[in-house]
């Protein structure tokens, strides 16, 4: 079993004030007002200080994370995630509904490459930019060897473009691994968003076969 680190809510230099893009800042203000019990801020990283494991979605949902303030909690593309995750032995349990569920991560941290919820949950290209600062703190925090998962192409792109790569030299697809700098492997998975697990674009045992290869990939490492 990998080392498991304290679960903590922050990483680096990651604000829960960070108002860097204007649009998204405006946004969360105005869904605070119309959802006054909602987090509506910036979500933070969740889970292992010390991952073997750093999983990279795209952004917040809107009643998902950003209703409850923790990467994929209370919302339709968590509930793959997190069952897939305890499957493989990355949480404590199958589920999660909440920030104060007892959920933990075990060599497992969860963050997204845009931290706030943007409009019609498409982010502009200048947002994931400036957002990729953050990213960068935290994939720069990772142990040599370790393994990104990244959910969708926007995500993929992220982790690239915060280790300074060329994107057209990685090309995403579904089941995709990548070695990187520092013996990273990026793995690549269809994002488990309602649309492609109800499209059937993304299956259980499509996801699972991600997840086995990257449990391999690291069991590997200490062995």
């Amino acid at each position: 079993m990998a080392k498991t680190g304290k679960n903590t809510s922050t990483a680096g230099s990651f604000s829960l004030e960070c108002v860097l893009c204007p649009r998204l800042s405006d946004h969360l203000a105005g869904i605070r007002t119309e959802y006054p019990g909602y987090h509506a801020r910036p979500v933070a990283p969740f889970g292992d200080t010390d991952p073997a494991l750093l999983i990279v979605g795209l952004a917040p949902g809107m009643h998902g994370a950003n209703r409850t303030g923790r990467p994929f909690t209370g919302d339709h593309a968590g509930i793959l995630l997190y069952d897939t995750l305890h499957k493989h032995g990355f949480s404590n349990q199958p589920t999660s509904v909440a920030n104060d569920d007892g959920l933990a991560l075990l060599g497992c941290r969860i963050t997204n490459a845009v931290k706030c919820l943007p409009p019609e949950n498409k982010p502009l290209p200048a947002e994931i930019r400036t957002c990729n600062t953050y990213l960068r703190t935290e994939i720069a925090s990772l142990k040599p060897g370790s393994a990104i998962l990244a959910l969708g192409l926007i995500a993929h792109q992220a982790v690239l473009r915060s280790l300074d790569l060329r994107i057209a030299e990685f090309r995403f697809a579904h089941g995709g691994v990548h070695r990187l700098q520092h013996d990273y492997r990026l793995f690549d998975s269809y994002h488990c968003s309602r649309y492609n697990t109800q499209t059937r674009r993304l299956t259980p045992e499509m996801f699972n076969e991600v997840f086995s290869s990257i449990r391999g990939y690291l069991d590997q490492r200490r062995s």
